[in-house]
């Protein structure tokens, strides 16, 4: 069996962003622009999934499935408009949720967030 990588650690949440298990990477809690406008967390959230992949040489090519996290899923529209601009037809599995989010900001705080699994074989 290979090696465990985990890497991007925060003690204070008990929590690794980046765990690498053989072939496979998981990224976790990607967020950007908290408080701005929704397309504004939803391009962060990919800012911030996309600079994890980069520290560890892979791109958004390599994802091959994302869970998205939304405060309110009626902005689904939204996101789907940001996945067609940066994964250009190579698309990954997708499941999308509604949750409350426990966050400083309350309602006005964060809108949005994903995790990913990529392909690093």
């Amino acid at each position: 069996m290979s090696k465990i990588i985990r890497s991007d650690i925060n003690e204070e949440w008990a929590h690794s962003g980046i765990v690498q298990a053989g072939d496979f990477v998981f990224i976790s809690y990607c967020v950007g622009n908290i408080g701005q406008p929704i397309e504004d967390q939803i391009n962060g959230a990919f800012d911030h999934l996309s600079r994890r992949l980069e520290s560890i040489d892979l791109t958004l090519e390599s994802v091959v499935k994302i869970d998205c996290l939304f405060r309110d899923v009626w902005n689904i529209p939204m996101m789907e408009k940001v996945i067609k601009e940066r994964f250009r037809g190579k698309y990954p599995a997708r499941k999308t949720i509604q949750t409350e989010f426990a966050h400083r900001g309350g309602q006005e705080g964060l809108q949005f967030q994903l995790d990913a699994i990529a392909f690093k074989g």
